[in-house]
């Protein structure tokens, strides 16, 4: 099994990262890095450069910080000689992800820019679908509980959070994936508490009659729902992408494992000594902030 470090010991990280890589016949959690999180049994760091320097033997990074910090981390595990997974939004800026990705090259190391969403067990049979099918809209609903998913977490709401479109990337992630053709921006209306610098809320109009609406202030249940269109008939994906349904009939996908299937697609591009980097839901999120009207709204507290 191949050794890999994980830095950034959050929620996201004990609930999906540390069980996706202890599942796995390819990977083994031979240290990590965290202010303050640790996982029982695994070298704990605070340190990443004294991580670096001391563990020579672990060539793969897997970085589960929030977006902004994480570019230093990354270049410098390139630097090192790593191999570097991203998780989604895999940088702060459209910018910062070019140029890792052009430091791995020069590196020939790997990078990999994940999209968990993608990996939804219904995401790959829905594209299958649509592949021959003529589109005439679809729709995005992705409605959850910042309270519930980030608690407490003041990254969120802080320039390079990138507020609701946290969340809303792994709907771009999929409609990116699914849709064939192309589609850009026209309209967006960003919603701001007054006391926060990203957006609690978005509705989002695309070419192509696709239309979005991102809330981050969801109470009781959640919805993360796309339906597509067609001269065929519609296409439903729910929760997340892990329920497909197509002209009223349910389509069985097999199991949900999505980060799971991120380190197996992660072991695959280091032993073929290849890269994956797709910023394309990125550049979503940066035209909504670039085109989008602000209207303010309620302060949220945590």
């Amino acid at each position: 099994m191949t050794p890999i470090c994980l830095v950034g010991i959050g929620k996201i990280a004990v609930d999906q990262h540390v069980p996706a890589i202890n599942g796995s016949d390819e990977w083994e959690l031979a240290a990590t890095v965290s202010r303050a999180g640790t996982v029982d049994g695994v070298p704990a760091y605070t340190d990443f450069d004294q991580m670096l320097n001391e563990r020579p033997d672990v060539p793969v990074i897997s970085l589960c910080l929030p977006p902004v910090p994480r570019y230093d981390y990354a270049a410098k595990a390139i630097a090192a000689g790593r191999h570097v997974m991203l998780e989604k939004p895999p940088g702060a800026t459209l910018a910062e992800v070019d140029a890792l990705a052009k430091m791995a090259k020069d590196a020939g190391v790997t990078l990999y820019t994940t999209w968990h969403s993608r990996m939804a067990k219904g995401v790959a049979p829905a594209k299958a679908w649509l592949a021959d099918k003529s589109v005439t809209g679809a729709h995005i609903t992705w409605k959850e509980d910042v309270r519930r998913w980030h608690p407490g977490q003041e990254w969120v709401f802080a320039p390079g959070g990138m507020g609701v479109f946290d969340p809303g990337s792994n709907a771009l992630s999929i409609i990116t994936e699914i849709l064939l053709m192309p589609i850009h921006l026209r309209v967006a209306d960003l919603y701001f508490p007054e006391n926060r610098d990203t957006p609690i809320a978005a509705q989002l109009q695309w070419t192509e009659n696709v239309t979005g609406d991102f809330d981050w202030r969801q109470e009781g249940p959640q919805n993360w729902d796309i339906t597509v269109e067609t001269t065929a008939g519609t296409l439903h994906l729910h929760d997340g992408g892990d329920r497909l349904i197509i002209a009223g009939k349910e389509i069985v996908a097999g199991n949900n494992r999505e980060y799971p299937a991120l380190y197996d697609r992660m072991a695959e591009l280091v032993k073929n000594s290849a890269s994956e980097v797709d910023v394309s839901p990125m550049i979503h999120v940066a035209d909504a902030l670039t085109l989008g009207k602000r209207i303010t709204v309620d302060p949220f507290h945590f």
